[in-house]
């Protein structure tokens, strides 16, 4: 066991060699450092938002889990909020407002962060689109790439400003910042592009659910955006055989992916990216850049 003070709290460490990732031989150490070299970025999207973990407390090859509760021994100054549930019911839940809780939560081998589409405390007002793309073999993340150049000229039309990210997984995410809107309302206007988006390259996008309909086309799974769901955060690592990076990606990235590794990225492409583009998603965390949520059709 480590102890470590962080911005005047104490940290205890433990297990740090610990492999995670056996495939890249990447550690639970190595998580931590990873997520204090992108907290900078990272916490500003964090910020105000419930999370939920994915922990992985013996590696990517065991058995991960979701897990949206406060655990036993949470530390007194880790920020905890009630959040609501379907039902009424409500929740205690963690919000990582800064970087000891940032490593706090890396130490309980959290390896993915999942956030919904809106802040406290104006629970259930989206302040921001999402919209998943998942391409169905054998299309790839470079089919996904052609979907998202067409989702951002549709959102354009509809004076919305828009971004990119990979997964971190085998896709594409697309997000719009909004002028805080009902997370139903959010969600329709997200369900109707779908459609749309369906209509209009019926070869290549598919926005129903069944798997049997996706083979070699890609998903635009717009259902993140109701205000139970939620989305991998930007610079999360992902529970993948590698430490994947869920990465911002700039537009002239997208348009030039040719292959489906030009857009694979792991924890250690970061530092480099970061100082070569800086955070390409920072304009979503401006208030001024956020497009009004457009009237129902």
């Amino acid at each position: 066991m480590t102890s470590t003070v962080v911005e005047g709290r104490t940290i205890e460490l433990t297990s740090l060699d610990r492999v995670l990732y056996p495939a890249a031989g990447f550690t639970k150490g190595d998580v931590v450092d990873y997520y204090a070299s992108v907290a900078e970025v990272l916490l500003p999207h964090l910020r105000d938002r419930p999370v939920s973990f994915v922990r992985a407390p013996r590696g990517v090859e065991a058995e991960s889990f979701m897990a949206k509760h406060v655990p036993p021994g949470t530390p007194e100054w880790v920020t905890v909020r009630e959040v609501h549930r379907v039902g009424g019911k409500t929740d205690r839940q963690i919000v990582v407002q800064d970087l000891p809780t940032l490593l706090w939560a890396a130490n309980l081998s959290v390896l993915e962060l999942h956030t919904p589409q809106w802040r406290l405390p104006a629970e259930g007002m989206a302040d921001r689109l999402v919209f998943d793309l998942d391409p169905g073999a054998p299309a790839t993340i470079v089919q996904c790439c052609a979907v998202a150049r067409w989702l951002r000229d549709r959102l354009e039309r509809d004076g919305l400003p828009s971004y990119a990210k990979t997964s971190g997984s085998k896709g594409l995410h697309v997000l719009a910042p909004l002028r805080p809107a009902g997370s139903e309302a959010a969600a329709g206007y997200a369900e109707r592009l779908a459609r749309e988006a369906a209509e209009a390259l019926p070869d290549l996008v598919v926005d129903q659910v069944p798997r049997r309909l996706r083979e070699g086309r890609v998903f635009v799974d717009h259902g993140q955006n109701l205000w139970t769901r939620t989305t991998a955060a930007p610079y999360t690592l992902r529970a993948r055989p590698r430490p994947a990076v869920s990465t911002p990606v700039t537009w002239d990235e997208v348009a030039g992916c040719e292959q489906p590794g030009d857009l694979v990225f792991t924890a250690g492409d970061l530092a480099s990216r970061l100082e070569r583009h800086g955070d390409p998603l920072a304009p979503l965390l401006d208030p001024s850049r956020a497009g009004r949520l457009p009237d129902g059709p």
